[in-house]
């Protein structure tokens, strides 16, 4: 049997570095939004480390496997946790603050990733074990970069949409919340459309450049 080669297997890196990436995203959000008065996600159980109750089949398995095996950015995403906007004491800032956390989460990830942990395999012997190494860390950083500039997104129901809440006025939020359940229609064409999908890579190019990947 031919041995696979660790270019080949990179999409499955992809895919296991997503998984923790996407599960402290979710973290972030309900530890944010507890802090700011709403333990509803303390509540149901998902403040927690345990992958089984964030794991969604589709956005955390599913999708990003078909994406990785056809080279497009891997993107995922974890059950949301439930946040009340009711029960933080400052709801329109609170849901800002909230939506931050997630992707403020993925950027410190990528910046540990590519600035701090892949510099100290400078010079290193490229053995298997170092070459995994740095594929994994690479991968990680890589999924974080586009985590947190897909979430950043100002498409509902991305955390974009919820960071830009206290700007846009409550007329604004009203038309964010009409257009919700159509937001993923226009994510997905900024991603994979050709052309439309400089909006997504430009900012993603952008920021890969600053984490250091």
């Amino acid at each position: 049997m031919r041995r696979l080669q660790v270019t080949e297997l990179t999409p499955l890196v992809f895919i296991v570095v997503l998984i923790p990436s996407v599960i402290l995203h979710e973290v972030a959000h309900g530890w944010i939004a507890e802090k700011l008065g709403d333990p509803t996600a303390r509540e149901a159980g998902r403040i927690t480390l345990n992958p089984l109750p964030h794991i969604d089949l589709w956005g955390t398995i599913i999708i990003p496997a078909v994406l990785a095996f056809t080279g497009a950015p891997v993107l995922g995403w974890a059950k949301p946790v439930p946040v009340r906007a009711d029960r933080l004491r400052d709801p329109v800032k609170g849901m800002a603050l909230v939506g931050l956390a997630g992707p403020a989460v993925n950027l410190a990830l990528a910046f540990v990733a590519g600035r701090i942990i892949l510099p100290q395999f400078d010079g290193a012997t490229a053995t298997a074990a170092v070459v995994w190494a740095v594929t994994a860390v690479w991968a990680l950083g890589i999924v974080n970069v586009v985590l947190a500039v897909f979430n950043l997104l100002p498409i509902p129901p991305l955390d974009g949409s919820r960071v830009i809440g206290p700007f846009v006025g409550a007329a604004g939020r009203r038309v964010l919340a009409r257009v919700e359940p159509y937001g993923m229609l226009a994510v997905f064409a900024l991603i994979l459309v050709p052309g439309l999908s400089v909006v997504f890579r430009t900012p993603m190019d952008w920021l890969r450049g600053v984490v250091g990947l």
